[in-house]
């Protein structure tokens, strides 16, 4: 039977850390099986953002219909339930024409959430509550923050990175509009349709760290200054949460004359390698649901289609 929070039929999943070549290979099994890719990175949904979040080239995106890039201004926000409502019109979508769907991305919430059928709480932001607690962030640090977070659910205090005080002020505006830990509610549907497949790209980190700040340094080649330069003259300010994540708010300090470029380029190579390891927490080398490939590996074509079920 269809559970209506998850995903139901066939579906294949790449996931693993940043910089292990999931978009490469998505587009590689896609037009292996006949399949579209939906995105699942947080960040390659806003327009615009092009080379600071490795969005898929446009060699890629013609290759393979993708959904859910460039599907939100800067400006917008874009939440855990928008992603859902979008992935799940684009799976019905995909199915209705007989074709495989592809989720590729590194955003562990959103790919577990998808597979998951994790039911989301729909609470707009209380702008309220959300001054009071970033000035407490801004008086007494990120910890007193916390410290609120953990005294109404302790689960999400642990599970959260005390430095994302976004996501520590969004976890307590649940929780107190809903009466529900925050926690709580990452509750499933059910369990997870038989017919997923999921392949993780894996790397030694030497070597993981190594593509990191290769990549970096494309980036600040293709543009990625000009990149922020131009979202800024837009009106896109380097305050809203899309401009927030890595590389761009290193960029935004230094065009702000707080940083050197190559003291920005460092720092936004220490904190992908961060990231990386934040998401081997969300993608575990343990979990029995992933198959594991050596993203370097010469054949990894061939093994991602066999590892998908899919005859040679």
């Amino acid at each position: 039977m269809r559970r209506p929070d998850g995903p139901s039929g066939r579906l294949i999943a790449v996931v693993g850390a940043t910089a292990t070549g999931k978009t490469a290979l998505a587009v590689s099994i896609a037009r292996a099986v006949g399949g579209e890719i939906i995105n699942a990175d947080s960040r390659q949904v806003y327009r615009g953002m092009d080379i600071g979040t490795a969005k898929p080239t446009r060699e890629e995106q013609a290759a393979v219909r993708h959904w859910l890039i460039d599907c939100a201004a800067p400006g917008e926000q874009f939440t855990l339930a928008a992603f859902l409502d979008a992935a799940h019109a684009a799976l019905g979508d995909i199915a209705a024409r007989g074709l495989m769907p592809v989720v590729a991305g590194g955003t562990g919430q959103y790919v577990w959430a998808l597979i998951e059928g994790w039911r989301v709480p729909r609470v707009p932001p209380d702008p309220a509550l959300r001054a009071e607690l970033q000035a407490l962030a801004a008086r007494e640090g990120a910890a007193a923050v916390v410290s609120v977070l953990r005294a109404e659910d302790p689960a999400s205090a642990d599970g959260i990175d005390p430095r994302n005080v976004r996501r520590i002020v969004r976890a307590i505006e649940v929780t107190r509009a809903t009466g529900r830990p925050f926690s709580a509610w990452r509750e499933k549907a059910g369990p997870p349709a038989e017919d997923v497949r999921i392949i993780g790209l894996d790397l030694p980190r030497e070597a993981l760290y190594a593509r990191i700040d290769a990549r970096v340094d494309a980036m600040l080649a293709a543009g990625l200054v000009d990149e922020v330069r131009g979202l800024i003259a837009a009106g896109y300010g380097c305050e809203l949460p899309s401009m927030s994540g890595i590389g761009y708010r290193q960029i935004c300090a230094h065009l702000r004359g707080e940083m050197r470029l190559d003291a920005a380029a460092a720092e936004i190579k220490t904190e992908t390698h961060r990231l990386a390891r934040m998401q081997h927490t969300w993608f575990r080398r343990d979990d029995p649901r992933i198959h594991w490939l050596d993203a370097s590996a010469p054949d990894l074509n061939l093994s991602a289609l066999a590892a998908a079920g899919v005859p040679a």
